[in-house]
């Protein structure tokens, strides 16, 4: 099955039906049916095979979210080209090694941003396309597409050196969007309310996807902004939200009131991305009468695991692998560690991705007996509740003793005034590394008491040798910590 079969509801059985309301520059709502989306979609496909375009071929798209993204991640699809997204916050540098490593026929980026991209590149500013594909005729597809087939290819954030691109087939997406609209109960009878980034897995994957799969309606907005989510949240009046802890942190600050007329309505909150505090989804509960369900996902693997829609969403914890996917934690010469213990999360299944662009060596490091290392640390319960303690990466060895640095931030986070923390590990003479802590709160946070708390609850090698207290934590687009620039 490729994305068109999967998509097939949405454009046929729901053809008459508007599927999509995106948001104008000026913050009004336009209204389209699934056939509108079709039918573009086809005029688009016509406009990048006049430009040469090809099964394989690679297109590289920087836009923010709107109507002219999703022409052309359904034209790519159709075509069997791969669809490339760009980070719209990325500048020269990181667009450039995109653009080197991708080698794509066709580049396309609203005029004003066409300068970043290296000379050279087959560039096309979006207005120009978008006049032009307007002007043609639909056409259909001119192949038939195995699953298997790459239909993208996400670059990774590069926290840790230079973005690798994993190649994401058809079956990948598909298998992804069956799982969580099975699982998490997503039908055509919801409203989705979109406010993640589409160059995102989180944003595309899960929801650009699976609202076609589910052939709901969605409100595409061009970003989550806390000025207007008030307005937004009561005017669409959603019944599924997908954010990332700071937005839910974000959402926090609303009247009780408010939160309580849009939980009235909502189905499904779902958190990723980032690991989202107990301590969030305690007030957020208590605010809004949702208990938010926390999962957990790569861009190279897509959803992994999840907790349950009926059950226990237990805080702190991601839960269950999602159906098809194998988990084991193992240690790092390879064996499974013991329940309760801290492992590396291996993973085999059917979201899985085929591998690295242009990188065998950085796949085959990446894979041990079939299993993909997620690199990502977690310990599982006797029931089953997986838990995440961290990136591999992450980990600091403290005089022999390992110190998990979520541990700490999780502690923080529970003391009064303290709304971000994280912890890294900073080189030390005589233990190796040392934790270091910065937090983000009011006016009523005093470090030096921070750290007498951490000293009472923590064994010494784990006690944070300084705790700054900053304004602010340095993020990426989804919300993720930039720990790297905080070590420096």
């Amino acid at each position: 099955m490729n994305l068109g079969d999967l998509f097939a509801f949405a454009f046929q059985e729901k053809r008459d039906c508007v599927g999509l309301e995106y948001e104008t520059a000026d913050h009004d709502f336009v209204a389209v049916t699934f056939g509108d989306l079709d039918t573009r979609a086809g005029r688009m496909l016509h406009a990048l095979l006049r430009r040469g375009v090809r099964r394989g071929d690679r297109v590289c798209v920087q836009l923010p979210n709107g109507i002219d993204y999703l022409d052309l991640f359904l034209a790519c699809s159709r075509l069997g080209a791969i669809f490339v997204p760009i980070n719209v916050l990325y500048r020269e540098r990181e667009v450039g090694h995109i653009v080197q490593d991708a080698q794509p026929a066709l580049a396309v980026a609203p005029a004003a941003g066409l300068p970043i991209f290296p000379a050279g590149t087959p560039l096309v500013a979006l207005e120009s396309l978008a006049a032009e594909a307007a002007d043609l005729d639909p056409v259909e597809s001119p192949v038939r597409l195995p699953g298997s087939e790459p239909a993208a290819i996400v670059y990774t954030s590069g926290t840790t050196g230079r973005a690798k691109g994993a190649v994401l087939t058809h079956d990948n997406f598909v298998a992804n969007s069956v799982n969580l609209t099975a699982c998490w109960r997503i039908t055509s009878d919801d409203r989705y309310l979109a406010v993640l980034p589409l160059f995102h897995v989180h944003g595309l994957a899960n929801g650009l996807v699976t609202w076609l799969a589910a052939a709901c309606r969605m409100r595409l907005l061009q970003r989550f902004r806390q000025e207007r989510a008030a307005h937004d949240f009561v005017d669409f009046g959603p019944t599924l939200f997908f954010g990332v802890p700071t937005i839910y942190v974000r959402l926090l600050e609303l009247p009780a009131a408010t939160a309580r007329s849009i939980g009235a309505r909502m189905r499904l909150f779902v958190s990723g991305s980032a690991p989202l505090s107990p301590r969030v989804l305690e007030a957020f509960r208590a605010l809004y009468g949702h208990t938010i369900l926390e999962r957990y996902g790569m861009t190279e693997t897509l959803m992994l695991m999840s907790n349950p829609y009926v059950g226990e969403r237990r805080p702190g914890s991601v839960g269950f692998p999602l159906p098809g996917v194998t988990v084991r934690l193992a240690d790092p010469d390879g064996s499974v560690v013991a329940e309760g213990e801290v492992g590396e999360v291996q993973v085999r299944g059917p979201t899985v991705f085929a591998g690295y662009w242009n990188d065998e060596e950085a796949t085959a490091s990446s894979f041990v007996d079939g299993w993909f290392r997620t690199g990502d640390l977690a310990r599982c319960s006797a029931d089953g509740y997986y838990t995440l303690c961290g990136r591999t990466s992450e980990l600091i060895i403290c005089g022999g003793f390992n110190v998990y640095p979520r541990e700490i931030e999780e502690f923080l986070l529970e003391q009064t005034g303290v709304i971000e923390a994280a912890v890294v590990g900073v080189p030390d003479e005589v233990k190796g590394q040392v934790p270091v802590a910065y937090v983000v709160g009011g006016p009523d946070v005093d470090p030096d008491a921070l750290q007498r708390a951490c000293a009472a609850t923590f064994a010494p090698f784990k006690v944070p040798r300084v705790i700054h207290k900053v304004s602010s934590l340095p993020r990426n687009a989804m919300g993720k910590v930039l720990r790297q620039d905080l070590a420096r």
